[in-house]
């Protein structure tokens, strides 16, 4: 079974650390296409200076699937403190230097890969230094992943469009490939508008999972996110997606089903945040089959996915869903 997953930000790092469990077993192979519109923090600082794809997420992704000593996962995820320097990743850092050591963003996270013997290929969903834009339904256009989610939380107002600058960029050859050979493709989890839907607004990308003829399973979020899925349910995360990407279909959707315990669930509700409505009934009317599944991780605090548990569902969807060979 071949796999690629799609997306970005914490969620793709969670899925992947759970599906490396499987790689060489029923995985085959492992890739993650990954967005670099990030326009915050380290990431955004180091775009602006050298003018390359966002690293954050692809430092994120490398560490995930990394199977080196512990000793170089921190390294890679260590932040500096004091003036200069305060807020860079280490991870980041490297990869900015090896590109300009080798004139290439893939060729530095090709050897970085090498360095942390990661457990399958991390792809950026363009080598172009692109910008996120969005249109809202109050007719204001945003410039910017950091950005966009800010005016959402300002004003309240929802997104009805979104598209990178400059238009006419490509993704790599290796992504394209990995998704032409694909026999899973997953969606997610992350941030809806800023960290999934990127990826597919790369034109010769979304062409190209549209034609393709595996799985698609999407990943439907735990929680919502202020200033962009707020009020969301879970049909509404797969609509939107649907909508903004322009593809015609995915086929199955992976909804949670739990409550996370009161304690915890007070804190996200504090921060405007609340548990995606999983209205099943929805989802099905739209033609996607459903696995509705307990997939809240046991952390004290914050509220993600169990890694564990989404191994769990993606074998029992493999198993039912995928052609027998």
């Amino acid at each position: 079974m071949k796999v690629v997953a799609i997306g970005g930000g914490t969620g793709l790092s969670t899925l992947l650390r759970s599906l490396k469990k499987q790689v060489g077993e029923s995985i085959e192979s492992l890739s993650a296409i990954v967005t670099v519109a990030d326009s915050g923090g380290s990431t955004g600082k180091l775009r602006k200076i050298y003018k390359i794809p966002a690293p954050g997420d692809i430092r994120n992704c490398l560490v995930a699937l990394s199977e080196s000593e512990e000793i170089l996962k921190s390294l890679f995820q260590y932040r500096f403190k004091g003036e200069g320097l305060e807020g860079h990743a280490f991870g980041n850092l490297f990869l900015t230097a090896l590109t300009e050591i080798t004139g290439s963003f893939l060729e530095a996270i090709r050897i970085s890969s090498e360095i942390l013997k990661i457990k399958g290929e991390v792809i950026p969903s363009t080598t172009q230094s692109v910008q996120l834009c969005a249109r809202f339904e109050d007719g204001k256009t945003v410039v910017g992943e950091e950005e966009i989610t800010l005016y959402g939380k300002e004003t309240g107002s929802r997104i009805v469009g979104m598209w990178i600058e400059p238009k006419k960029v490509s993704s790599p050859i290796s992504a394209i490939a990995k998704v032409e050979t694909a026999d899973l493709i997953i969606f997610g989890p992350g941030s809806l508008y800023t960290s999934i839907i990127p990826n597919l607004l790369i034109e010769d990308l979304r062409s190209c999972v549209e034609r393709s003829k595996a799985l698609k399973v999407f990943v439907v979020n735990i929680m919502t996110q202020p200033g962009e899925t707020d009020g969301l349910s879970a049909s509404g995360h797969l609509k939107v997606f649907l909508e903004l990407t322009g593809l015609s279909k995915v086929d199955v959707a992976l909804v949670n089903t739990k409550m996370p315990p009161h304690k915890l669930l007070k804190k996200y509700l504090e921060q405007g945040q609340e548990p995606v409505i999983p209205d099943v009934s929805a989802i099905a009317k739209m033609g996607v089959e459903v696995y509705a599944e307990d997939l809240i991780g046991e952390r004290e605090n914050y509220i993600r996915h169990n890694e564990e548990k989404l191994l769990e569902a993606f074998l029992r969807i493999l198993n039912e869903k995928s052609p027998k060979v």
